[in-house]
């Protein structure tokens, strides 16, 4: 095997990935593929696999396959494929020394405020469960805070799991994506095998634990019930990651502003929690101005807290009690549970606030590279950390009293105010960090398909991944409010705070397992030393603020069980929506019986025809052909595709095939996008883009068609013929040995009248050939050309999907009324393109789930001039 590929070691697991080849897996019978084997009546020939050595088709998934070496990836229908693509550009790489230390303050103020404001309270709500009685205590407390911190946060998140990122994105969809990637486990039957094509796809290059990962996709692929487990996993993860947006703010801002009790005597409760009802207001006010403009401002704020913080604890370590450093030996974490049993079990809820914002660091790992979340960490907010909690605990050692407000109460007198005031800065801040990882999880479980569709704004057009969500925005903030208004005491805040955090912590260590065995592919004993100590210790801390649930914690698991039903039924309802429309797709057979005029008018223009389908003709087509007087003479069904990557590079966003026989001018178009992509074109770039695109796909097929040798040719009965070779622009000749398009053969009059012109004739010069062929290319151009200057419709189809009468009534009530008052509400996917009203031609289709006969209803026609 040839060193071709890139090295790069991600923290110790060293994984192969090149621009010019990768391993994928090939069906054996791939090579050798009868045109009389494939699915002409549904039409399922739109793309390609990603090998480009036969067609996609229905039963593609049940050929044996094996893994190969690939060259360069060439994409016959990839119509901005002609020169080869490479692999996408991170972000950040070859930054200056400048923009360096600029993404390290930046890094300060989105991913480490959370985790930075633990100190406020870590040991208040520890000691509130298990009062100290002693030295002992304090060492046993501070011996238990300070290993969370080195194995959660540190060992954790920061060696291991932030190299699990996808291409640079963070959090638990980021894990269920790369999975969808490596194996088939997404529900919705949607894909491709020309999605494999794309660059970012990166397949690990053979090892000795090959085949127990290969043995380990099969077994999920063949599973469904594993794959709904893995689902719910998921989703369980992301509600757990928006609860903790929305208990975050309210614990740090609460924890911040009680400090005034500890300057003030005479301040109440009551008015802590009106001050931190204003200060969530204008929190969360500030949010859409954009992770890069806060995070630059806060950056310093949270520098200048974080060196704060080790300043206390060393002025504390030096005045007070510098043995604390003894709370290193383990032993006393025993000591600390054969004095206290059962207290100190409940502390442990407590203990875990010192490590909240773990999950912060990797979802927010899109704002920022890996390497300067790991050196920010370790060069700056752990010892800092560290100082902090060792001074807390040397100034409780002589003061067991102090320790509902331990961190203001060990603050050196004249300096309490300015402490409080960038303590104050530092909770703000530290409430962004769950928020933006809140808007990063939503936008990647709605290109999934988990989440209904929201307003995304992009607040940086530098860094597709830093983004602000209105709608979800103003959610957090008033469900913050109702959670600091009904539960005033931050013991009770604390304990569902360690309920939404070990909620996702446990799901991220069974997802990133899964990860180490499918696609890292290391040791075994690796990945269950792995799984065994940080799930273990995991359960047990999830078992201990599980105890104290029925005081007010309650509600946020309410809150979270709310989340995963929305988007359970968001994604079980997507799903039979999809396999209803794919049932009922019509007939490629109905279509050529039907002509080139397609049983009505071929009026002059474009119609861009919106559909989910990503193979066949979709029903709603059908409909348009029996009820419209005219259909344009050039049709193009459009499919907005997301794939399992986070970004596609624009050379590889379009596929292009011909649905029928090219007299009838009906073409397919993939617009595929990853999650992390930002469609902000308006519709006339968008056609502009497609239009060109098109006439690339055209020339190219005229390309590879006079590239065949008489003998492939002969058969006058085939309209397309087989491609061999492709030429780029730079003269590159590339060896494809695939049939470009389908093999269509007319069985209507008029489409072998139309088509009689273009066959071959015995005798026939290959100068008259070569004539022929560019009048016939220069033929369709022009009249694609013209059918633009007529201008382009958009035709959009909205399916619904209703519950049989004789269905449970439960699937009733999820169908009718749930999904559908999801699907009312959720952003319209035309909105993002900007189409004018007078562009749109809109009608309705309603699928009765389980029933082979759809029921059809109008629900709205807009007809306007689009010229």
């Amino acid at each position: 095997m040839t060193d071709e590929g890139l090295e790069r070691e991600n923290g110790g697991l060293t994984s192969m990935e090149s621009i010019e080849s990768r391993w994928v897996f090939q069906g054996e019978d791939d090579l050798d593929i009868d045109s009389g084997d494939r699915d002409t009546v549904d039409g399922d020939d739109d793309s390609t696999p990603c090998n480009g050595t036969g067609l996609d088709s229905d039963d593609e998934d049940n050929v044996e396959q094996k893994l190969i070496r690939t060259g360069p990836h060439i994409d016959s229908f990839d119509v901005e494929a002609l020169e080869v693509p490479g692999v996408q550009k991170n972000d950040f790489e070859d930054v200056s020394v400048g923009r360096a230390i600029l993404l390290a303050f930046q890094t300060l103020g989105v991913v480490f405020g959370d985790v930075g404001t633990s100190p406020l309270y870590t040991f208040s709500v520890m000691f509130s469960k298990a009062p100290v009685n002693g030295n002992e205590d304090v060492l046993g407390a501070l011996s238990l805070v300070l290993y969370t911190l080195i194995l959660v946060p540190l060992v954790k998140y920061v060696l291991i799991v932030v190299w699990a990122n996808d291409d640079g994105e963070g959090g638990t969809f980021a894990l269920y994506s790369l999975l969808c990637r490596h194996a088939k486990v997404n529900l919705l039957p949607n894909q491709l095998r020309s999605d494999a094509c794309i660059s970012s796809f990166r397949l690990k290059v053979p090892s000795p634990e090959l085949e127990r990962s290969l043995k380990i996709k099969e077994r999920l692929e063949a599973s469904l019930t594993l794959k709904k487990l893995l689902l719910m996993l998921v989703l369980v993860g992301t509600s757990m990651v928006i609860a903790d947006g929305v208990v975050t703010p309210a614990m740090s801002v609460m924890s911040a502003v009680g400090g005034l009790k500890v300057g003030l005597s005479g301040v109440k409760q009551d008015q802590v929690v009106m001050i931190s009802v204003a200060c969530l207001v204008i929190l969360f006010s500030v949010q859409k101005y954009g992770t890069s403009k806060v995070g630059l401002v806060v950056g310093p704020a949270l520098f200048i807290w974080f060196c704060s913080l080790g300043g206390i604890g060393v002025y504390n370590l030096i005045k007070y009690d510098s043995h604390v450093w003894r709370a290193f030996n383990p032993i006393h974490i025993y000591y600390y549970f054969k004095r206290n049993s059962t207290k100190a079990w409940y502390s442990l809820g407590g203990c875990l606030l010192c490590a909240t914002g773990s999950e912060a660091m990797f979802a927010d790992l899109c704002y920022f590279s890996v390497r300067s979340v790991q050196l920010t960490f370790m060069l700056l907010v752990l010892p800092c950390l560290l100082l902090g909690y060792l001074g807390q605990a040397a100034y409780l050692m002589e003061n067991h009293a102090d320790t509902t407000q331990a961190f203001f109460s060990s603050v050196p007198s004249g300096t309490f105010w300015p402490v409080f005031l960038i303590a104050n800065i530092a909770a703000l801040i530290a409430s962004r960090a769950m928020t933006t990882a809140t808007f990063s999880c939503i936008k990647q479980s709605t290109a999934l398909g988990c989440f209904p569709r929201l307003k995304i704004v992009h607040t940086s057009r530098k860094f597709m991944g830093q983004i602000y969500i209105p709608v979800m925005n103003w959610f957090l903030l008033a469900l913050s409010l109702v959670l600091v208004c009904s539960i005033s005491s931050i013991y009770e805040i604390g304990n569902a705070y360690a309920i939404a955090e070990l909620g996702v912590m446990m799901m991220t260590t069974i997802l990133v397992t899964i990860v180490m065995l499918l696609i890292w592919q290391i040791n075994i004993l690796i990945v269950l030393s792995f799984i065994i100590i940080f799930l273990g210790l995991e359960l047990t801390f999830f078992s201990s603020v599980l105890w104290s649930v029925g005081d007010g914690s309650w509600i946020i698991l309410v809150f979270a069980v709310v989340l995963f039903l929305i988007m359970y039924i968001w994604n079980y309802g997507s799903k039979l929506k999809y396999e209803t429309e794919v049932k009922q797709k019509m007939s490629m057979d109905l279509l050529r019986e039907l002509g080139p005029n397609l049983g009505t008018i071929r009026a002059p223009g474009i119609g861009l025809l919106y559909n989910e389908l990503a193979k066949g003709i979709p029903a709603i087509f059908g409909h348009f052909l029996t009820t419209l007087p005219a259909v344009h003479s050039m049709i193009i069904f459009v499919c907005i595709k997301y794939v399992p990557v986070p970004v596609v590079p624009q050379n590889e966003r379009f596929l292009f095939r011909r649905v029928s026989p090219r007299s009838y001018h009906i073409f397919r178009c993939i617009a595929r996008y990853g999650y992390k992509d930002a469609r902000k074109e308006n519709h006339h770039t968008f056609e502009q883009l497609l239009i060109e695109s098109l006439e690339k796909f055209i020339r190219r097929e005229a390309q590879e068609r006079s590239l065949e040798s008489d003998g492939d040719c002969s058969d006058s009965e085939e309209e397309y013929s087989f491609s061999r070779v492709l030429v780029a622009p730079n003269g590159s000749v590339y060896s494809l040995g695939i049939p470009l398009l389908a093999d269509f053969r007319d069985t209507g009059k008029a489409v072998m009248e139309e088509s009689t012109s273009e066959e071959l004739k015995p005798g026939t010069s290959s100068e008259s050939l070569v004539s022929e062929a560019e009048q016939s290319l220069e033929k369709e151009l022009s009249f694609i050309r013209k059918a633009k200057e007529s201008g382009v419709v958009y035709l959009l189809g909205h399916g619904d999907i209703r519950a049989r009468k004789n269905s449970w009534f439960i699937k009733k009530l999820v169908i009718n009324y749930f999904y559908a008052f999801l699907r009312k509400n959720s952003r319209r996917g035309t909105a993002n393109l900007s189409v004018p009203h007078s562009h749109l031609v809109q009608v309705g289709m309603q699928y009765m789930v389980n029933c082979h006969t759809p029921v059809l209803h109008i629900t709205g026609w807009n007809f306007g001039c689009p010229s």
